[in-house]
């Protein structure tokens, strides 16, 4: 399963856990996608969008 943005690409970014002693270990953040039913290309289709891009209306949800 996808963990990008349809609308502007935005995906997992990568950094470390840093314990108090100091210890590092590779983890990752996901994007907030969620599933929506929005308007593209004058068809409703059924997309993942970070809601970013639904906050800042990138995209214009079906009704």
């Amino acid at each position: 399963m996808s963990k990008v943005c349809e609308i502007c690409g935005k995906g997992p970014s990568f950094g470390n856990n840093v314990s108090h002693a100091n210890n590092k270990t590779r983890r990752m953040w996901h994007p907030n996608l969620q599933k929506i039913k929005a308007v593209q290309d004058g068809s409703i289709k059924s997309i993942k969008v970070c809601t970013r891009c639904i906050r800042s209306n990138k995209v214009t949800k079906a009704l």
